[in-house]
């Protein structure tokens, strides 16, 4: 005998996947009435009727991704030089003349750089979140000394296995063990911060040692890093990297965000006024939920405070 509940819920997802479909194919109608009305394809009505920047770009994205045409699915992939030659091939697949129309294959393609290097981009951050810091790479390790010099630049660290790192918010005398959870890229975060806008950095620095905000500098910075790179792969973080970077987004643009995050969340926690440490992840929480909210808003750009998004910024 078949549970009733099983049943019940067999109808609901039957129900949802019926409505799924019809949605679906009352949308490709309505698509094709417009065509027919307007003369232009989704495309160009997109393209010629939304504003440039994360409006538009979010639009054609969606767009290419829900075609039935295997072209347009697949264009959101591309490699960023075979961009220009797919541009041709989609005005050649939707029947349009680049001469009489040359606006629409510029705007195409200014909103397909976006896109492929927002995905190039996470797969950048991707790969220094998943490499491990070693103290044996020359490399790794004179990043981790310049962010001392950064950051205490009178005083000199008296040696590599020390307490002094504490000074500066790790939990012992060797950080490379605060790096697992967020492997390179906590410490180049770190590292882009305090080099960008050492004033700021120390500030912040010297504010969280105080009794009144005391919290660890350094692994406060791995956990925004790790609130940045959510941000990021969930594509939070595409209303302000299509608002802000014209072209495809970079880790230049994505460590200013970092920055951005990491003063925002300095003053955020300072006007939450927490008992103690303790209370560091439900703080942090509500300040991801103010941050995600603020994304949500097509035109939201986050707004720089200081000197590390000098040059980056392009509104």
């Amino acid at each position: 005998m078949v549970n009733t509940g099983t049943m019940k819920h067999f109808l609901r997802m039957l129900i949802q996947v019926c409505l799924y479909f019809y949605c679906k194919f009352l949308w490709r109608c309505l698509k094709f009435v417009m065509r027919k009305l307007t003369g232009r394809c989704e495309l160009q009505r997109i393209c010629y009727n939304t504003k440039p920047g994360a409006s538009r770009t979010m639009k054609i994205e969606t767009s290419l991704r829900d075609s039935k045409s295997k072209l347009l699915q697949t264009s959101v992939s591309v490699h960023p030089d075979a961009i220009e030659k797919t541009i041709d091939d989609i005005m050649e697949l939707k029947k349009i003349n680049p001469d009489i129309n040359p606006q629409l294959g510029i705007s195409l393609q200014a909103c397909l750089l976006q896109i492929v290097g927002y995905r190039n981009l996470i797969a950048e951050v991707e790969k220094l979140r998943r490499e491990p810091y070693d103290s044996d790479n020359p490399q790794h390790e004179e990043m981790l000394l310049k962010l001392w010099k950064f950051l205490k630049p009178n005083t000199p660290l008296e040696s590599r296995i020390s307490k002094q790192w504490c000074e500066i918010g790790f939990q012992g005398d060797d950080p490379k063990t605060d790096f697992r959870g967020m492997g390179l890229l906590g410490l180049y975060n770190l590292q882009y911060f305090a080099e960008r806008d050492a004033a700021a950095a120390q500030q912040v620095l010297s504010d969280s040692l105080h009794p009144k905000c005391r919290y660890s500098f350094a692994i406060v910075g791995i956990n925004i890093t790790d609130l940045a790179y959510n941000l990021l792969v969930t594509g939070a973080l595409k209303t302000h990297f299509y608002n802000i970077a014209p072209e495809a987004p970079t880790l230049s643009h994505f460590q200013q965000t970092f920055c951005y995050l990491m003063h925002e969340f300095h003053k955020f926690w300072i006007e939450e006024d927490p008992m103690d440490i303790m209370e560091f992840n439900r703080v942090r929480e509500k300040f991801r939920k103010r941050i995600v909210k603020q994304l949500q808003n097509p035109d939201m750009a986050l707004c720089p405070h200081f000197a590390a998004s000098e040059g980056l910024i392009n509104m």
